[in-house]
């Protein structure tokens, strides 16, 4: 069975995590942020390990490994009756991160529409990384350079994402509007498909 799934999508600090956090608060919305599965990882488990001798290396945790540990999360969420998929949506972000996992992916979820926090004014983003350090205590986001870093990233591998999909599966939000209004706009093209 494929979970039906809508994606929030952007480059660090449009607000992915935000409104995520808002759509898993409604009834029949589960949300899961991919960021969330690694910081809760049990490393004692063989994917556990896996995940660490890599991470610890400061490299790049292989696509596969990324979604096997997305596919543990969504399980146990599944076991604990918190996701229903049979009468749930699921909602992701921070996966696929790149095409390679939105291909591993195609056999498990079946995307209902790609939601694209759009923010073209990149010192914004940066900016809005740096509060997010200070508040939530994420040192990764106090650093300018390694900033910039993640959203050549993001724009080089994440972005393609987008076109994998195609148009008539993404839409474009203006991420820099206040939250709420992401939302309202999120929300309305969701109740039209």
């Amino acid at each position: 069975m494929k979970y039906s799934t809508y994606l929030i999508f952007g480059a660090p600090g449009s607000g992915k995590g935000t409104q995520g956090k808002i759509l898993g608060a409604i009834p029949r919305f589960f949300h899961c942020a991919c960021g969330d599965v690694f910081r809760s990882l049990d490393t004692r488990t063989a994917i556990g390990q896996a995940f660490l001798e890599y991470s610890s290396k400061g490299q790049l945790v292989p696509d596969e490994i990324t979604v096997k540990l997305w596919q543990v999360r969504i399980n146990d969420a599944v076991i604990a009756h918190t996701f229903k998929p049979d009468i749930d949506c699921l909602v992701l972000d921070g996966i696929p991160r790149n095409v390679h996992q939105a291909q591993l992916m195609t056999e498990l979820i079946e995307v209902k529409h790609v939601f694209h926090l759009s923010c073209p004014d990149r010192a914004s983003l940066v900016s809005r990384l740096k509060k997010r350090a200070l508040k939530d205590n994420r040192l990764d986001d106090a650093n300018e350079e390694v900033i910039r870093r993640r959203l050549e990233t993001y724009e080089a591998e994440s972005k393609p994402v987008l076109e994998f999909y195609g148009n008539d599966m993404c839409s474009d939000v203006d991420a820099t509007q206040p939250p709420v209004k992401v939302t309202h706009d999120i929300l309305a093209k969701i109740l039209k498909t």
